[in-house]
């Protein structure tokens, strides 16, 4: 419980500082979670992948294709200290306007905690939770290019603190089918709030992301690369206390050119066993970096990695990591909504 009140309280001074998005100094950042399995086992950002999932549209809606009409991904994230996660994205095709909607939502729910004043007197519990609704929307432009937009309704309720936010993302991708090669660019997150934590009129920024990403399948091997670069409209993202660093004696963090380029990216790679079976391997820098704490580390930290079972009418995906000595464990299931074949 109490690894919970510390992602509460996190959450909170993040929503009530004026600082710019660098380090998770942003309100609404659970909206970066991964809301599907194939995601979280590619790194937790992947915009260019190519897969027959409408999950993965849920992040980048140029990924909308026709071939999800009717599709379902639903999901669950079994994250740390308790946390659960819960998402389901739904896709159709309108042949008339040549156009793919989607529609999905993301909850996740912190549990049950204890409410106190700052002496300790206990007056009673509550249940924290966050979630996102968004509509996408995505057409084909010319032979080999996708545009694609969302519109998302931010809600975030820390029991007598509540926000709320609007806010659009707007995806292009370029798709070569027969050299197997999908490249997207991708703004998220360009929005305001609504109603703020604290009912003044000082709104704090949402989680603006430029994202850029690439996938190459092999030709002559059952193999897939991806590329995925985030947070490039900054060059140092990097979360460097300086204070603390003092206090605990770590000399040994670095910020230089390379250390800040690395943090912009994520590699993945993707194996394909016959047309049933895929397996995922990603590795996240910044996560790796952001979790190595002075004192407390972890060699797999920023690894992840994930398994996929294609059946004729029915896919299922896990995806998991490392949080220091952590797992988390997320499973998804895509299916139609009639029954039909994927």
């Amino acid at each position: 419980m109490k690894y919970r009140l510390l992602i509460i309280i996190l959450l909170l001074y993040c929503s009530t500082t004026n600082a710019q998005t660098v380090g998770g100094n942003a309100v609404f950042s659970f909206i970066n979670q991964p809301n599907t399995a194939q995601l979280s086992a590619l790194g937790g950002i992947n915009i260019s992948t190519i897969s027959n999932d409408v999950g993965i549209s849920f992040q980048n809606p140029a990924l909308l294709r026709s071939t999800m009409h009717q599709q379902v991904n639903t999901s669950f994230n079994s994250f740390l200290a308790g946390i659960k996660n819960y998402s389901l994205t739904t896709g159709f095709n309108l042949p008339k306007i040549a156009t793919n909607i989607g529609v999905g939502v993301t909850y996740l729910n912190y549990g049950t905690i204890t409410q106190t004043d700052a002496i300790g007197n206990i007056f009673g519990t509550f249940n924290p939770t966050d979630y996102v609704v968004q509509v996408m929307a995505s057409k084909q432009y010319k032979e080999r290019f996708w545009l694609g937009a969302t519109f998302k309704f931010i809600n975030s309720s820390y029991g007598q603190y509540t926000s709320n936010a609007v806010a659009i993302d707007i995806g292009v991708s370029y798709f070569d089918t027969a050299n197997g090669l999908q490249i997207s660019v991708l703004a998220k997150n360009i929005g305001t709030q609504l109603k703020t934590f604290n009912n003044t009129n000082k709104k704090e920024e949402l989680p603006f992301d430029v994202q850029f990403g690439i996938t190459k399948r092999l030709a002559k091997a059952p193999i897939q690369l991806s590329l995925t670069a985030y947070h490039l409209q900054q060059l140092s993202i990097n979360y460097n206390d300086s204070n603390f660093n003092a206090a605990e004696g770590n000399d040994n963090t670095t910020n230089n050119i390379l250390d800040k380029t690395l943090s912009h990216l994520i590699v993945a790679s993707q194996f394909f066993i016959g047309d049933k079976l895929e397996l995922t391997a990603a590795y996240n820098f910044l996560r790796s970096k952001d979790l190595s704490a002075y004192n407390v580390s972890n060699g797999l930290n920023g690894f992840t990695a994930g398994a996929g079972l294609k059946l004729k009418k029915l896919h299922i995906n896990y995806g998991t990591g490392f949080y220091q000595r952590n797992l988390f464990h997320q499973i998804s299931l895509t299916f139609n909504w009639q029954g039909k074949d994927l």
